[in-house]
């Protein structure tokens, strides 16, 4: 029986049905039969029936809560009690089923799911009085809401769908470089190529080829919309042009458009760690890589079946075009510790779509 305060680290699925039990996580809505919202080392985030249509994305700062800044400015009330389509470059604020009533010791951090950012659909976080996005102070007592901005794709969505997760945290957690190299030996964090470790465990872009060739994908202009959903409904031609080998092993990342490729190295997630990619380094290029950075214990291991598992990469290039060689460091993996061992890990679950994954589309996909 876990209780409170907990040990410091990374909370695992037991320990978050525990916030639920005791009413710090709370729910709007009951959970549907069947549905798990708690992974081995986070909580799905549903939405709920509320939402708005923004002009702007925005964050409230430390005196106003987020419905008084949808108020203030130019918005459209929007009722997801029945699916509802969000259209390119808009921006939706959403009010969530989960609010929270944090104890002081315990923080929390979202990403978006990795069905999420594999279609390009950026999400962010936001609480009353935030100061900064995805972030939830420790102590934090109210509602939460999702900023939603479909970039390639026009997204079909309803009350109850999952865009976001949410981890929490007590105590510190992340590991430094030495903790990292001190993991590494103990247990190989990522195979196939020598880690280089500095700030996290350094991830590089594979250009190389995959099967039949191919380097990675390119988002499509003007196609039908996803539903968010849905599992293996669409075929990928409708949405993505195929990019394969052409001689040479580099890649122009155009600006504005959206690209799905994956790692050299074969990521491994111990079940008493967890990982989060940094989504953007600007020492190593002018362009953004994963939306979705959460990585949970388990992920590419041997004890879930694994044998490393590639690192997709969701990448945006910034304002010019940009040459991304094969090999060439893309971002970082740092390493947190989990405060306790989950029971069930990454890959062990129904869950668990992109365990043994190279490169490989959303769910949302039929696969070839």
């Amino acid at each position: 029986m876990t209780t409170l305060p907990f040990p410091p680290g990374l909370l695992a699925e037991h320990q978050i049905h525990a916030l639920v039990n005791s009413g710090v996580i709370e729910m709007a809505a009951p959970v549907p039969d069947g549905q798990h919202l708690v992974q081995p080392a986070s909580l799905d985030l549903r939405l709920g029936p509320q939402a708005w249509r923004v002009r702007a994305s925005f964050l409230p700062g430390p005196n106003r809560s987020v419905e008084e800044c949808v108020a203030g400015q130019p918005s459209h009330p929007l009722d997801l009690s029945a699916p509802s389509v969000l259209e390119t470059g808009t921006v939706t604020i959403v009010k969530l089923n989960e609010g929270l009533r944090l104890p002081a010791t315990v923080a929390a951090a979202a990403n978006p799911k990795s069905s999420t950012g594999r279609i390009d659909v950026f999400t962010r976080l936001i609480t009353d009085r935030a100061r900064e996005f995805d972030f939830v102070e420790a102590g934090y007592h109210g509602p939460l809401y999702l900023e939603i901005s479909p970039r390639s794709f026009p997204v079909r969505v309803k009350a109850g769908s999952r865009l976001a997760q949410i981890r929490f945290r007590s105590g510190q957690s992340r590991l430094d470089d030495a903790g990292h190299r001190a993991l590494h030996d103990r247990t190989t964090l990522v195979s196939g190529i020598e880690p280089s470790i500095a700030g996290g465990v350094a991830l590089s872009v594979d250009l190389g080829g995959f099967e039949r060739g191919l380097v990675g994908y390119r988002a499509k202009r003007h196609t039908g919309l996803i539903d968010i959903d849905s599992v293996g409904l669409y075929d990928l031609h409708d949405f993505w042009e195929p990019i394969g080998t052409r001689g040479r092993k580099e890649l122009v990342l155009d600006p504005g458009e959206f690209y799905i490729l994956a790692s050299q190295e074969a990521v491994h997630v111990p079940a008493d760690h967890a990982a989060e990619m940094t989504p953007f380094d600007p020492l190593v290029g002018e362009f953004r890589v994963h939306y979705a950075g959460f990585f949970d214990p388990g992920f590419g291991a041997p004890v879930t079946g694994g044998a490393g598992a590639r690192a997709v990469l969701e990448v945006r290039s910034r304002d010019v075009p940009f040459i991304l060689e094969d090999g060439q460091t893309v971002g970082r993996l740092v390493y947190e510790r989990m405060s306790e061992t989950p029971a069930t890990l990454y890959g062990a679950g129904a869950g668990s779509n992109y365990q043994a994954q190279g490169l490989k589309l959303s769910k949302h996909f039929r696969a070839e």
